[in-house]
């Protein structure tokens, strides 16, 4: 199976979930769904992550018992595991509670326990991108863009979240750059430092498989970077 059909119908599979409330895909398949009828995928990966607002973790929880073909990870409850050839979903939370974006805290259920990220709460809901003549929730782009790259990780997730928001910068709109701008001036200023950071080192990434090049995109990269340091008040 196609990596696009394998997305399509594991998307198809989860729609329960998808209908309900403040639900939302996020993470690296955003770009792919953005692009729907791209010639190839901006990025390839194993998994589907889907942000549940606490708040409707119960609903949720509801929701799951009418998808079939999937089984909590006895691992990993929060990821669900397809029993064909479709790709793991991965369950994470969002709590605008949290109030620091920088937390992060754990929903502890038998069920399905939720990692509950506090820079989650950057994302807000955009336009539902039509699949099938059906609405796929996903958030504003500028949000999951500055959430990307202001997540700190290491090694290769690290290296994979920056590509993720280079595919986002790729499919971006001024209007979406723009809305970036603002929302990073909101950001606690060590945030705004690690925005502009991970940009300077995804300015000098080598690339990765399955993910885009970097090395043609250097000079939209740096422009954003320009655009960060002039209403963020000083340089990294």
């Amino acid at each position: 199976m196609e990596f696009r059909e394998k997305l399509l119908e594991t998307l198809k599979a989860v729609r329960p979930v998808l209908r309900e409330p403040g639900v939302m895909v996020v993470g690296s398949e955003v770009p792919n769904l953005l692009r729907i009828d791209a010639p190839r995928p901006l990025v390839i990966s194993r998994d589907l992550d889907i942000a549940v607002p606490v708040h409707a973790h119960g609903a949720v929880k509801q929701r799951l018992r009418e998808v079939s073909g999937f089984r909590p990870s006895s691992d990993e409850p929060s990821v669900w595991v397809p029993d064909g050839n479709l790709l793991e979903v991965n369950f994470v939370g969002i709590d605008p509670g949290l109030g620091d974006p920088s937390l992060a805290r754990v929903l502890e259920d038998p069920e399905l326990p939720l990692m509950v990220f506090g820079l989650l709460s950057l994302l807000r809901p955009g336009k539902p991108v039509e699949i099938d003549g059906f609405p796929v929730p996903v958030p504003r782009l500028s949000g999951l863009l500055l959430e990307k790259l202001a997540t700190e990780r290491s090694g290769v997730k690290g290296d994979r979240d920056l590509l993720v928001a280079l595919a986002l910068l790729l499919v971006a709109a001024e209007d979406d750059l723009v809305e970036a701008e603002h929302a990073c001036e909101g950001l606690p200023p060590e945030l705004q430092h690690a925005v502009r950071s991970n940009l300077t080192i995804l300015s000098l990434m080598d690339p990765s498989p399955d993910m885009p090049d970097p090395r043609p995109e250097r000079a939209r990269v740096a422009g954003l970077l320009r655009r960060l340091e002039k209403t963020g008040g000083g340089k990294t």
